[in-house]
C-alpha cells in the first residue's frame, strides 16, 4: 500500500505508453529539474484521469455514516450480551468512528465501550471512556450507570477515598431523581451499600501497577552540538564515496544510546481489507487493521481510540493527539482521505511533510534547490571535494541539510536535502510519481483547500478552484515538492515496527509478533549508512526511534545500521540484489566482502580460454601455461557466475510452481546462450573433441571451414552436453564465447522476423511437450541433435535462430 493502488498504476502506465512523442520521453527522462518534470506531468493530467481517480476512491470511502454507526452499535450489544467483551469493544469503536459530530450516539457508544473495558480489566481506560461519555452529553437518566462503574473502577485501582466521594454523589442524585422507578432506585442503592461495605477490605485487591516501558529510560548521555537528537559521541562527515555519514567521535561501548529522534512525519500503513458489508450475516472478526489499533499521530497502540470528528478513518489515543493532528495536517487530509488511501502511503507522506512544514518554507526551499539546481550543485561539489581532502572530519557550513549555523536538525530543510536519486529512477516510475503529485494538487483545488494550503488569508484571496482551471505558481511549487518527496521515499523512508499481541484480552499464554505499522521520515537516522552486519540496533517508542550500539565502536569507525537485508538472514547474492534494486548501491560492508572472499576461495577454478588450463592468481587471474598470456578479472568472472546461478535458481522456482510459460519467457535467452556455447565448444574446438569421438571425416561447408563429422552415440552426446552445461552453470564459460553469443542474441532479437520465430517456437514447444516442460533433458537432447544438423547445413541466420529456439524451448 505504499505505492498507489494497482488500478491507478496501470492507468499511469497506459498513459505513459500512449505518449507517442519520443522527444517528450527523452526530455522527461533526461531532465534533472523536478519542477520542470512536474509541469510536464501536470499537462498530461486530464479530466478523464480525475474521473478515474474519483471512481477508484469510492472503494476507500471515509465519510461518516449514521446507519453504519447504528449497525456496529447493535452488533456490539449482541457480543456484549454473549460476554464477548473484546469483540464488543472493537465494534463500539467502529460505531464511534462512523457517528456524526454532536450526536447522542457518541456518548452512548463511549459508555457502552467503558462497560466492555471494565469486564476486560482495563480500569484506567474505562475511566477515560466514562469521562468522554459525560463530556459528550450522556443522557441524564442513565448517568447513574457510568457513575457507579466509575466508583467500581476506583475501588479496583486502590483509590477508596475517590470511590467514597462518587458513592455520596451518586446517592444524592438517586434520592433527588424521581424519573427512575422506585424498585430500580432501591436496587442501585442496595448495590452501592454492598460496595461501600467492601471498601475497608480492599487492601489486597487487584494491583494494576504499570512498570512502564524500560526503553523510556534510554536517554542521551550528552547532546551533540552539531546534530540534534544525537549523542556527542558521534560526528557528521561527508565524502564523495559515502556521502553524508556518521562516525564515532570517541570509543563507544555496547548499549550506549546514540540517537533518540522523533519522526518528522509518519503515516500508518493501512491494512487492505474489503469494506464490511452491512448485513447480519457478516462474520465479525476481533482482529483489526493498523489504522484502527494505533494512534495516527504518536503511533502508540490503543484499545479505546478517539475518532476524528470529520472522517471515519483517523483515530487517536486522546483528544490532545486529535487536536494536534488536526491543527498540523489533518484539516486538509480529512477532506482528501479516500483519495490519499487510493494514492498510497508515499503520496500521503509527501503531502503531510509539506503540510507540517508550511508552504512558506516549502516554497523557499523549492526555489532555492530547483531554480538554480545545476549551478548550485556544480559549485558545492567542487567546494566540498576540496574541503574534504583537507579536512575529512570538518562539518561546518558545507554539508547539505544543515541550517545557516551549521547544525543538522530534525527540520524540513533536512528532509528536503535527502537524495531523490533522479539518475536511478526509471522514467515510468518518475512519471507515476509526477502524475500522482499533479492529481493531489488538482484535488486540493477541487476541495477549495488551495488558499488554506498556500497560507493565504481572508475569503477575498481564496480561489474558487471548483470553477476555474487557473494554476498558480505557488501550487506548482507545492507540486514540485510533492514529486521530490515521493522520489526520496524509496530510499529514505524508515519502517516503524512494534511488537503486537495477537488478540485482545487477558490470557495465560499470549503470542506476540513484530509488525510494521507505519512509514516515517527521520532526518538524523537517514544519515546512517547500511551494513549487513551493523554495529547499532534501532527500536521504536511510538514514533520515536532509538539507536543503540550493539558492538564496541572505536573512534573514527563508521556508525551503521541495517536497511533490511541482514547477513544472518540472507546470503550475499540476495542481499546485493535487494539493496541494488531499492537503494541503488552495491554494498561493500565487511560482511559482504568477507562472504564474497570466502566464496572466491571455495569457488571452482576457472579455465583459460585458449588452452583450458586452470587459471591462477588472486584478483587478476592468469594462465598457468608459460606460453599463454591470457589474463582475466576474477570479479568479472564471479559476477557472471552469480548471474547464471541466480537465473538457474529462478528457473527452478518457476518450474516448481508450475509456471512454465513464465519460465520459457525469462529463460529463453539463457537456454539460447547455453546451447550455442555448448555446440561452439563441441564443433569448433576440434582439439578437445577429437579424443572422445573417434574417427572423423572432413566435410566442406559454405564458409570454407573444415569440420569433422562422426556418428555420435546418444550416450556420448549426453555426456558431452552434461559436461559443457556444467561448465556454463559453474562459471567456466569462456569469456570470448559468452560475449560473442550475447551479441548474436541481440542481432537475432532485432530482426523483423523475430516475432514470427517466437510464435513458431512456442507452437513447436506445445507440440513436443503438450504445454508442459516435464522432460527437460530429452528436450535438450532433441535440440542438440537438431542443432548439430543446423550448424552443418543452414546458412541463413533466420533459419539458425528458428532451429535454436525450437530446440531450446
Amino acid at each position: 500500500m505504499e505505492l498507489p493502488v494497482q488500478e491507478w498504476r496501470a492507468h499511469a502506465h497506459q498513459k505513459w505508453e500512449s505518449l507517442t512523442s519520443s522527444a517528450f520521453r527523452e526530455m522527461f527522462s533526461a531532465s534533472s529539474d523536478v519542477s520542470q518534470n512536474f509541469q510536464a506531468c501536470l499537462i498530461q493530467l486530464q479530466h478523464e484521469d480525475e474521473k478515474i481517480l474519483q471512481e477508484l476512491s469510492h472503494d476507500n470511502l471515509v465519510r461518516k455514516d449514521p446507519e453504519a454507526s447504528a449497525f456496529y452499535k447493535q452488533e456490539g450489544n449482541k457480543r456484549f450480551q454473549g460476554k464477548k467483551y473484546a469483540c464488543a469493544a472493537v465494534l463500539y469503536s467502529k460505531a464511534l468512528s462512523h457517528a456524526t459530530k454532536g450526536s447522542e450516539q457518541i456518548a452512548v457508544c463511549f459508555a457502552n465501550r467503558s462497560a466492555a473495558l471494565f469486564h476486560l480489566g482495563q480500569y484506567q481506560v474505562c475511566l477515560e471512556d466514562i469521562e468522554r461519555a459525560l463530556d459528550s452529553g450522556y443522557p441524564e437518566l442513565l448517568v447513574y450507570k457510568v457513575l457507579l462503574r466509575r466508583a467500581e473502577c476506583l475501588l479496583q485501582l486502590q483509590k477508596p477515598q475517590e470511590a467514597a466521594t462518587i458513592f455520596r454523589e451518586l446517592e444524592e442524585k438517586l434520592v433527588s431523581q424521581n424519573s427512575l422507578p422506585a424498585n430500580k432506585r432501591q436496587a442501585v442503592l442496595t448495590h452501592i451499600g454492598n460496595l461501600k461495605a467492601l471498601v475497608p477490605k480492599r487492601q489486597s485487591g487487584v494491583i494494576t501497577h504499570n512498570p512502564g516501558d524500560p526503553r523510556q529510560d534510554l536517554v542521551l548521555c550528552s547532546q551533540n552540538p552539531r546534530i540534534s537528537n544525537a549523542s556527542s559521541a558521534i560526528s557528521l562527515c561527508l565524502s564523495t564515496a559515502k556521502g553524508r555519514h556518521l562516525i564515532a567521535a570517541e570509543d563507544i561501548s555496547p548499549g550506549e544510546t546514540l540517537v533518540k529522534e522523533e519522526a518528522f512525519v509518519s503515516v500508518l500503513i493501512p491494512e487492505k481489507r474489503p469494506l464490511p458489508a452491512y448485513s447480519v450475516e457478516r462474520n465479525w472478526d476481533t482482529e483489526v487493521g493498523n489504522e484502527e489499533q494505533h494512534c495516527h499521530l504518536c503511533l502508540v497502540q490503543v484499545i479505546a481510540p478517539v475518532p476524528c470528528q470529520g472522517c471515519s478513518y483517523a483515530v487517536y489515543c486522546s483528544y490532545k493527539c486529535r487536536d494536534k493532528a488536526h491543527q498540523d495536517y489533518h484539516w486538509a487530509e480529512c477532506v482528501l482521505g479516500s483519495v490519499l488511501l487510493t494514492l498510497g502511503v508515499f503520496a500521503n507522506l509527501a503531502l503531510r511533510a509539506t503540510l507540517v512544514a508550511g508552504f512558506t518554507q516549502v516554497s523557499r526551499l523549492v526555489q532555492e534547490y530547483c531554480r538554480d539546481l545545476k549551478e548550485t550543485k556544480r559549485r558545492n561539489l567542487l567546494e566540498t571535494r576540496h574541503s574534504i581532502e583537507e579536512h575529512p572530519g570538518k562539518t561546518e557550513g558545507h554539508i547539505p541539510g544543515c541550517d545557516a549555523d551549521g547544525v543538522y536538525r530534525n527540520s524540513y530543510r533536512a528532509i528536503f536535502s535527502l537524495h531523490p536519486h533522479l539518475e536511478h529512477q526509471t522514467p515510468e516510475h518518475y512519471f507515476l510519481c509526477g502524475f500522482t503529485a499533479a492529481a493531489i494538487c488538482r484535488k486540493l483545488q477541487e476541495a477549495g483547500l488551495e488558499a488554506a494550503v498556500l497560507g493565504q488569508k481572508g475569503p477575498a484571496e481564496r480561489c474558487n478552484a471548483a470553477t476555474t482551471d487557473d494554476w498558480s505558481a505557488e501550487l506548482s511549487n507545492l507540486g514540485a515538492a510533492l514529486l521530490r518527496h515521493m522520489l526520496q521515499l524509496q530510499c529514505n523512508t524508515q519502517g516503524v515496527y512494534t511488537i503486537r499481541a495477537t488478540g485482545i484480552g487477558c490470557h495465560v499464554v499470549e503470542s506476540r509478533q513484530q509488525v510494521r505499522v507505519a512509514s516515517a521520515l527521520f532526518p538524523v537516522l537517514s544519515l546512517m549508512n547500511h551494513s549487513c552486519d551493523p554495529n547499532t540496533t534501532v527500536s521504536f517508542q511510538g514514533r520515536t526511534a532509538v539507536v543503540r550500539a550493539v558492538k564496541p565502536i572505536t573512534e573514527a569507525q563508521e556508525v551503521s545500521h541495517c536497511y533490511g537485508p541482514h547477513c544472518s538472514r540472507k546470503k550475499v547474492e540476495e542481499r546485493q540484489q535487494l539493496l541494488r534494486s531499492q537503494y541503488f548501491f552495491d554494498c561493500q560492508c565487511h560482511a559482504c566482502l568477507e562472504e564474497q572472499e570466502l566464496e572466491v576461495r571455495c569457488s571452482p577454478p576457472f579455465c583459460c580460454v585458449h588452452c583450458r588450463t586452470p587459471l591462477q592468481g588472486k584478483d587478476v587471474l592468469h594462465c598457468a601455461t608459460v606460453a599463454c598470456t591470457f589474463t582475466a578479472d576474477r570479479g568479472q568472472l564471479i559476477f557472471r557466475l552469480r548471474d547464471l546461478q541466480l537465473q538457474v535458481s529462478k528457473a527452478r522456482e518457476l518450474l516448481a510452481a508450475g509456471n512454465t510459460d513464465v519460465f520459457c519467457t525469462t529463460m529463453g535467452r539463457n537456454i539460447f546462450l547455453l546451447i550455442l556455447c555448448t555446440w561452439r565448444n563441441l564443433f569448433w574446438n576440434r582439439r578437445k573433441l577429437s579424443k572422445p569421438f573417434g574417427s572423423w571425416k572432413t566435410v566442406s561447408v559454405k564458409e570454407g571451414v573444415s569440420y569433422r563429422q562422426s556418428t555420435l552415440s546418444w550416450h556420448r552426446l549426453r555426456t558431452a552436453w552434461h559436461r559443457h552445461t556444467l561448465h556454463v552453470l559453474t562459471g567456466r564459460l569462456q569469456l570470448s564465447t559468452y560475449s560473442g553469443v550475447s551479441k548474436m542474441w541481440k542481432r537475432f532479437t532485432a530482426h523483423p522476423a523475430w516475432n514470427w520465430v517466437m510464435s513458431f517456437s512456442s507452437w513447436l514447444r506445445s507440440f513436443l511437450m503438450g504445454e508442459h516442460l516435464l522432460f527437460p533433458l530429452p528436450c535438450a537432447l532433441f535440440g542438440s541433435l537438431l542443432l548439430s544438423w543446423v550448424l552443418l547445413h543452414c546458412s541463413s541466420p533466420i533459419h539458425l535462430s528458428l532451429c535454436l529456439l525450437s530446440g531450446a524451448f
